[in-house]
């Protein structure tokens, strides 16, 4: 997705470019098709859920409005600003400048890349070479302590090949070898991360024939502390359902993988159950379990050492996140687009370096570190969900009551509030900035002092059960054996 991303980007300026690609062609027929017969050996979370935010949505359309077209041909949905209001909302709500690109598109991802390397197959400036395994990097050395890469050399459908090249842009995910190539190599890398905490487990669904998707009466999504959840509309009457399992929840973790229990639990979920009912859909897939999940941040360019020339790398190779927040497309779009600006503004290599390095940095590091903060929060609550006789400290408590009953009922009780939030979580804003407005802050507390009691018709439904109920239901743990 990142090189796709990336020829979508560079194309509009000329540049030719070959995309290398380990995998074979895709099949040609459906989307369908592609679900269920391409083999992607390079992309481990082909079958997890994915959506593209507005950020990225935004993008295609404004740079490449025909292949929204062709997304949305294929199946593709949009779920807009509208789509997103609560009940009590909708009824007041008056369309205004801007709302129009806050959609959602969401579809199979396998769906998603079909399309998107179709379209970017017929650029007149790209090419695509499948079944290409690149095994190292031509790395010269202009002076001794300078890097600067050339080229990659690999196996082209089994036999030996070398590509040389002005740029060298790794865009091979998470699983990609190529900086640790360079660093073995002496090249200067800084690297930060940590682990997201959670494991991250997904099942694909189709409607039966004749039945559309069921009222919207309760949240598709939900965070109970010790499982989250989320329900993705596909493309061609198709859905999937995650549930992420933080990675101290052993039992849950290890029994959520069999499609009976992963079924069970969706039933416990009052967003998700109308959707998985046997009556209304049938599964199409076993349950897609994805781990290794660290959010990385990798500098190429650190201060005070020579920035490598002629590299660049773009998506999870250079920046790792949390898929529960849906970024990692939208991050992988946005360097591209900065990459293809710096590749215009400067023609020195080391000043490529240094420019792409801080440029990503500001765009990226606020959004990086919220998730970070956010993912932190997580593991405490998951940790904390496991001891029965865990007490908050008041400082949490309150916090807590702020953000629960104070932001997200504030966001559900009124449009504006509710656009700005949207804005933040489509990251055409950045995290936050719309909380710290006077006008926002005083609409919160205001709500927050009203109290429970005065808001209660602001609630949402309660997400699911709690860990001691559904764990006794499950027979798992030491729940079970109490019950």
């Amino acid at each position: 997705m990142a090189g796709l991303c990336l020829a979508l980007a560079l194309s509009p300026t000329g540049r030719p470019v070959t995309l290398l690609e380990r995998d074979a062609a895709p099949p040609d027929e459906s989307a369908d098709q592609a679900f269920f017969d391409w083999n992607r050996r390079g992309v481990g979370h082909l079958r997890h859920s994915h959506a593209f935010l507005a950020r990225l949505r935004n993008l295609i359309k404004a740079n490449h409005p025909v292949l929204l077209a062709q997304l949305l041909d294929a199946g593709a949905r949009e779920i807009g600003f509208a789509d997103m209001l609560p009940d009590g909302l909708k009824a007041e709500y008056r369309p205004e400048p801007g709302d129009a690109d806050m959609a959602v598109l969401t579809s199979r991802r396998t769906t998603l890349e079909w399309v998107m390397r179709a379209y970017v197959e017929t650029l007149p400036n790209v090419e695509i070479v499948s079944s290409a395994l690149v095994r190292g990097l031509i790395v010269e050395r202009p002076e001794p302590d300078q890097l600067r890469v050339a080229g990659v050399t690999g196996d082209l459908v089994g036999a030996p090949h070398e590509w040389r090249a002005d740029v060298v842009i790794d865009a091979g995910g998470k699983t990609s070898q190529a900086i640790e190539m360079l660093i073995e190599a002496g090249a200067q890398v800084s690297e930060e991360t940590e682990g997201c905490g959670i494991l991250y487990y997904t099942r694909h669904y189709r409607l039966l024939p004749g039945l559309d998707e069921p009222p919207r009466t309760a949240p598709g999504t939900g965070d109970l502390g010790f499982i989250k959840y989320g329900l993705f509309p596909g493309d061609n009457r198709c859905f999937s359902i995650t549930l992420a399992v933080p990675e101290i929840e052993m039992e849950l973790r290890q029994s959520v993988v069999r499609p009976e229990t992963f079924d069970r639990i969706c039933a416990m979920f009052p967003g998700i159950a109308p959707w998985t009912d046997p009556a209304r859909s049938e599964p199409i897939s076993k349950v897609f379990g994805m781990g290794d999940l660290n959010s990385r941040w990798r500098s190429l360019a650190p201060p005070d050492q020579r920035a490598v020339q002629g590299f660049f790398a773009v998506g999870d190779s250079l920046i790792r996140t949390n898929p529960l927040y849906g970024r990692g497309c939208s991050f992988a779009a946005i360097e591209a687009h900065i990459l293809a600006r710096v590749l215009e503004d400067a023609a020195d290599p080391s000043t490529r370096a240094r420019l792409y390095d801080a440029r990503v940095k500001a765009e990226l590091t606020p959004y990086f570190d919220d998730m970070r903060s956010q993912d932190r929060a997580a593991i405490r609550r998951a940790s904390n969900a496991r001891d029965p006789a865990y007490k908050a400290p008041v400082r949490t408590r309150v916090l807590t009551s702020f953000v629960n009953d104070g932001v997200r009922i504030a966001v559900r009780s009124d449009i504006g509030l509710m656009r700005a939030a949207l804005r933040d979580f489509h990251m055409i804003e950045p995290p936050g900035a719309w909380l710290k407005r006077p006008g926002a802050m005083a609409k919160v507390l205001g709500v927050w002092a009203r109290g429970k009691r005065r808001n209660a018709d602001l609630y949402p439904p309660s997400p699911g059960p709690g860990r001691r109920e559904m764990m006794q239901t499950l027979g798992l743990g030491a729940e079970a054996a109490a019950g």
